[in-house]
């Protein structure tokens, strides 16, 4: 951003194949905003894939922890011993090899993150959520939903259910970015039938 260096749109900046992020999704950090995919996707050894939809609001210190931080936990010791190599690599390999994995990580459009806000792996966010500061999401969230805590927990949904199905059919995020900026004072402060409306006169909905 011109004359906010700490802010940058995320999409031009990744480079890994296992990270997928949608425009207009921007990440705010003082000290490091160009550096998200190594500082703040951590334990991505595996195949599993994050994946961050459109217009996403990250705040400084949002980080993902990939399915690659989970140990073993089928007998005594958690300690990965297979990652050093030699003799530990040979007799232990296949143990950590089937650790069972928690999947893709999957965050739906116009999600905003808090302060410090922490995504464990496999978590799926749905559209229009929103992530307390400090919160740690260990388990799915649904579209327009308020979360937060350690682990983060429901605090309360954002519209009423038939309004929340209205903006999920209408998906602003998904119009032409031309439509948007014509109606972001809409998509900005209007109510989930002006969004409804707007895009059943344009043929979107």
């Amino acid at each position: 951003m011109p004359g906010q260096p700490r802010v940058v749109f995320l999409k031009p900046l990744v480079e890994s194949e296992k990270i997928e992020i949608g425009e207009y999704t921007y990440y705010d950090d003082p000290d490091a905003a160009t550096e998200f995919e190594t500082r703040n996707v951590l334990y991505s050894y595996g195949p599993e894939r994050l994946r961050i939809g459109r217009y996403c609001a990250l705040a400084t210190g949002t980080t993902f922890i990939m399915a690659g931080a989970d140990h073993p936990m089928v007998g005594v010791s958690t300690f990965p011993f297979a990652i050093f190599g030699g003799d530990w690599a040979e007799s232990t390999l296949d143990i950590v090899m089937n650790v069972a994995s928690r999947g893709d990580t999957t965050v739906g459009n116009d999600v905003w993150f808090g302060y410090r806000a922490t995504v464990m792996p496999g978590v799926t966010i749905g559209d229009g959520a929103i992530i307390a500061s400090g919160a740690v999401v260990t388990a799915d969230v649904p579209p327009y939903t308020i979360v937060g805590g350690n682990p983060a927990k429901p605090i309360r949904k954002r519209f009423g259910n038939d309004e929340i199905e209205l903006l999920l059919q209408a998906a602003w995020w998904d119009w032409p970015v031309e439509l948007v900026t014509a109606h972001g004072r809409t998509v900005m402060s209007g109510t989930p039938a002006d969004i409804a409306a707007i895009a059943k006169a344009e043929g979107l909905s």
